[in-house]
């Protein structure tokens, strides 16, 4: 097994979105028909957070519970990890698809068909990189490689070396 990716955590970079994004992911997370055991847990963890039962949670429109979800100071690793995945297939598809194309790797709209596809050759994944990064914003390069990288650090380890996945931190204001 691959070691412990030096980057932020899930719950981390989860952390870090702003508040818009983290609604966006929020919104992706209710309608990913993959994401049941971890939508149980934030069920339970927005029911114990607002002193809900957890059928009245489950009762509530998906946009209030998109915004409570939103709203959670935290969450655990599993949450993390599937709500960056699927504000990723809601939001980044176009991004995805393009990291993928440069690659060569076969795929459909941003999803990898092969299931045991091999890591990357360092050279290809600079090509990869360079074009998402001349492309897309930096923050959203380093959150998409970030979350490649915890989501399978076999194949994707590489990643967690490249400037990209780091992005300054913004200036305080002045």
């Amino acid at each position: 097994m691959a070691d412990v990716p030096d980057i932020p955590r899930p719950s981390q970079l989860w952390k870090a979105l702003s508040p818009e994004r983290r609604q966006r992911a929020a919104a992706a997370f209710w309608s990913d028909d993959n994401a049941s055991m971890e939508q149980t847990e934030a069920v339970l963890a927005i029911a114990n957070r607002i002193k809900f039962r957890v059928s009245s949670v489950l009762k509530m429109p998906r946009d209030k519970k998109s915004r409570q979800l939103a709203a959670m100071p935290a969450v655990s690793e599993l949450v993390a990890a599937r709500l960056l995945v699927a504000y990723h297939l809601a939001e980044q598809r176009p991004m995805m698809a393009a990291f993928l194309d440069a690659l060569g790797v076969k795929h459909d709209q941003g999803l990898i068909e092969d299931e045991e596809m091999a890591a990357p050759a360092a050279e290809k994944l600079d090509v990869a990189v360079s074009a998402i990064a001349a492309a897309h914003p930096a923050d959203d390069v380093a959150l998409y490689l970030s979350t490649l990288v915890w989501q399978d650090p076999e194949t994707w380890g590489a990643l967690a070396e490249r400037t990209e996945i780091r992005v300054p931190a913004p200036a305080p204001p002045a």
